[in-house]
């Protein structure tokens, strides 16, 4: 039974967030999402690139923007202006985390680098996220997802056989870099609870495309033969792929040689069943070019509903290919609590995905919409630093928030 009153998991934990766009702000959202304060530092004026990558727009914000930045605050800080660097550095010496994603060499530029913040708080875990890393010969190029899913292998095995190579529809290598991002600093929050000392995170998009290739880059690794485009079907595992039916299409995953034969029993295909070119996985991949079109041909002869409700019955993955309206409406998703809404200053009310992180006694928090353009410099530099209203004027006046 979950405590009302019981505290997120990272309650108490201040990040300083000078990240942009998707990996750095989704690592930061997440770690926003399980309690910990985050404070966005954003030009004054401009604020992140994607707060002006619409439309489409909820009250004066784009969706892109909004997808990343709840459970956060929003300050607005000049970091060309010497004043502006001492604000960041006076909240990273009250701070756990800093997250940036600078191109390479930029922090050093503006006097924020790691080694020299680490003299004002050893405790401080630093975590870049860049293109390319910190290291090695390409450090200084810039990074985008795209580029890096064509770099890194990603794109090369995504697409059908005959067509081009092909992207994933998201940013995925900048999503699986933030979730690494994440996964560091509370890796690296837990060890300072023995060392008391902070480090720095080397986290590139490179790195993060390399690690999820997965098994096929392991395939790669063993046989040392070059991984080839399946489209939508999987390189070891037959029959995995979608099919066509009488009125739409069904996913359908055999995972083993007993689902195989489950799936010839309910069907009906006896012939299948008893040919040994098919018997086992192996044997399937094998001749997937006889069989599978053989299937095609076969799935075609029932409906979708009637697939699904068949292979389900039989333990057999499957499932529908659903459009984003139809997996905004599942009832799995919405008894999941994965769509949330907010309320919102210009809004009124803005939709989200909700939070795929399900903590049984400490669950995450979903309270605070995607902050305005320096909505809570008032509040951060008043309660956090101490500022006055004369200081703040002053301020504005200069140009620093």
């Amino acid at each position: 039974m979950i405590q009302e009153n019981t505290a997120p998991p990272l309650a108490g934990i201040r990040i300083v967030d000078l990240s942009r766009v998707l990996a750095g702000p989704y690592c930061t959202m997440v770690l926003g999402d399980l309690g910990a304060e985050v404070i966005k530092v954003e030009r004054p004026g401009v604020g992140d690139d994607t707060r002006q990558w619409g439309p489409p727009w909820a009250g004066n914000e784009s969706a892109y923007y909004l997808c990343v930045n709840r459970n956060k605050k929003s300050i607005t800080v000049n970091l060309k202006s010497e004043q502006g660097r001492e604000i960041v550095r006076e909240l990273v010496r009250q701070s756990d985390v800093l997250v940036e994603n600078f191109r390479f060499g930029k922090m050093e530029e503006l006097g924020l680098k790691y080694e020299a913040l680490r003299t004002l708080n050893p405790g401080l875990v630093y975590c870049s996220i860049t293109g390319y890393g910190q290291t090695g010969p390409y450090r200084d190029r810039p990074g985008y997802d795209f580029v890096i899913q064509a770099e890194g292998g990603g794109m090369s095995i995504s697409g059908s056989a005959e067509g081009p190579p092909m992207k994933v529809g998201v940013a995925i290598v900048d999503i699986t870099a933030g979730l690494f991002a994440t996964t560091s600093i509370v890796a690296a929050l837990y060890e300072r609870e023995n060392s008391g000392q902070g480090q720095h995170l080397d986290i590139a998009l490179l790195d993060s495309q390399v690690a999820w290739l997965a098994n096929i880059g392991s395939n790669y690794l063993v046989s040392g033969e070059r991984p080839k485009r399946h489209g939508n079907a999987h390189p070891n595992i037959v029959p995995y792929e979608p099919f066509s039916t009488s009125d739409g299409w069904v996913a359908v995953g055999v995972g083993n040689d007993r689902q195989w034969q489950r799936l010839c029993s309910l069907a009906g295909w006896n012939d299948l069943a008893g040919d040994e070119r098919f018997a086992t996985n192996p044997q399937r991949v094998k001749h997937r070019d006889i069989l599978v079109p053989i299937l095609r041909e076969r799935f075609r002869a029932r409906t979708s509903e009637a697939w699904q409700s068949a292979l389900l019955g039989a333990g057999i993955p499957c499932g529908p290919i659903n459009c984003i309206d139809q997996v905004f409406s599942d009832a799995q998703v919405l008894a999941r609590n994965m769509l949330v809404e907010l309320p919102h200053p210009t809004a009124g009310t803005v939709k989200m995905a909700g939070s795929p992180l399900k903590l049984s006694r400490t669950p995450v928090r979903i309270d605070a919409p995607p902050p305005l353009l320096g909505q809570h410099t008032e509040e951060v530099l008043s309660k956090c630093l101490g500022y006055t209203h004369a200081d703040l004027t002053r301020l504005r006046d200069e140009g620093v928030i």
